[in-house]
């Protein structure tokens, strides 16, 4: 069996930091959303794993590497713009021959994994299987009606009038029989080839199309508030550790991880909260469902429930949450005369001042 990430696409909704980052790549928890699944996938028993590559290839080609450091063996696999989930499979015909495959979106986190869900499919072998959680908005979402037995009698993608709450996870299994069905839809309006068009085609051709609603913890982290909600849930399975220095004045209350090289003076920082190597941090508060990445330099400051990349450094700010600051970013205070706000921004960015 194999494995099909997809790792392309822009990822408009965490714009700016998608403007010089793959989303793929931002951490939770000081880790790439990435890792988590290709972990998942390696701890299923799959080490062969083509993954859907866009403008971000070379991003994604470094930090992944030929996935040996994960225990996989990578495929890259070129796609020249989004074209949908159903165009990526016709695209890698070739890496997934006639193999059986599980297909993984790469900013999707599953708590749990799809171990269970995949030793489930070798036995069964449906033609498809998908993943179904119910959902307060499925507007956003494909979405799966079933029928009186709990079989899967439509599918639709991002419907207007939903006729139910249950919603694509962005895990799906497939024997080859789904290659046909790729070749047999046409683009629907939004110009791309759906996958739910193709496990429709299935469907119709009374082809054995099963689904599973679980009721485990999954995100897809297409935006800042899901991103955050992801790092917060990551975090409360932490475990305390210190590789890095705390000095006699700090104060480290929960589960607290502090990296090799990271110095803690004069701070109190309570957990769970992860502080990347060599980072600095002095005189400041960090609070609970914080991560901080490598090397970055937060002082005279306070800081919660955020996400800090690489780099970034924070000074002499009073109160900083629910926040995602990208990577060698520099956040200091304005002055306070004249009473005015200073703002450099990049295209699509969101900010909120205190009036």
């Amino acid at each position: 069996m194999k494995a099909l990430v997809l790792s392309g696409g822009a990822g408009t909704r965490l714009r700016p930091i998608t403007h010089t980052s793959a989303k793929q790549l931002v951490p939770v928890a000081n880790k790439p959303v990435l890792f988590y699944g290709l972990e998942a996938i390696a701890e299923a028993g799959i080490t062969d794993v083509g993954i859907i590559v866009g403008d971000t290839a070379p991003e994604i080609r470094e930090a992944v590497g030929d996935g040996s450091a994960l225990g996989i063996d990578v495929t890259y696999i070129a796609q020249d713009e989004p074209r949908g989930l159903a165009h990526a499979v016709l695209i890698a015909r070739d890496f997934l021959g006639d193999d059986d495959f599980v297909m993984y979106l790469g900013d999707n986190f599953i708590v749990g994994g799809i171990t269970g869900l995949v030793e489930e499919f070798r036995v069964d072998r449906p033609d498809a299987q998908i993943l179904l959680t119910k959902v307060p908005n499925p507007t956003a979402f494909g979405v799966a009606e079933l029928d009186a037995e709990g079989r899967v009698a439509s599918l639709e993608e991002k419907p207007k009038e939903p006729k139910s709450d249950l919603a694509l996870v962005g895990v799906y299994l497939f024997t080859p029989a789904v290659h046909e069905a790729v070749r047999s839809i046409e683009p629907s309006w939004r110009g791309e080839l759906e996958i739910t068009h193709a496990i429709q085609w299935l469907i119709d051709q009374q082809r054995d199309v099963r689904s599973t609603t679980i009721s485990g913890y999954w995100k897809d982290t297409g935006n800042v508030t899901d991103m955050l909600e992801v790092n917060r849930s990551v975090l409360e399975t932490l475990k305390s550790a210190t590789e890095g220095t705390v000095d006699e004045n700090s104060e480290i209350i929960g589960r607290v991880r502090i990296e090799a090289g990271a110095r803690v003076t004069s701070s109190r920082i309570v957990g769970p909260v992860i502080i990347g190597a060599d980072a600095v941090i002095s005189d400041s508060y960090v609070g609970p469902f914080t991560s901080v990445s490598e090397g970055c330099r937060i002082e005279d400051s306070e800081i919660e429930y955020s996400i800090v990349l690489r780099g970034a450094s924070i000074s002499g700010v009073r109160r900083v949450e629910a926040s995602l600051i990208g990577r060698d970013v520099e956040v200091t205070p304005a002055p306070r005369n004249p009473s005015a706000h200073r703002l450099v921004l990049g295209d699509h960015s969101k900010v909120q001042i205190s009036s």
